[in-house]
């Protein structure tokens, strides 16, 4: 299993201060840990690297 502890959690500076937010880290090889920002104590998704990189330029394509 991948350590997840190693780096900090961040949100995208496009969420706002509304409190409904995903936080992910960087800085952990392979994957991207994804959480809720409002339950930080809660489970935390791995995704895969490319996935999320794939994921990502899906999301900035369709804001144009």
């Amino acid at each position: 299993m991948t350590d997840m502890t190693s780096a900090e959690w961040r949100r995208s500076t496009y969420s706002g201060n509304g409190g409904n937010c995903v936080e992910v880290r960087d800085g952990v090889p392979g994957v991207v840990p994804v959480r809720d920002s409002k339950v930080p104590g809660g489970p935390q998704l791995a995704v895969g690297a490319g996935a999320w990189s794939a994921f990502v330029t899906s999301l900035k394509s369709d804001l144009g």
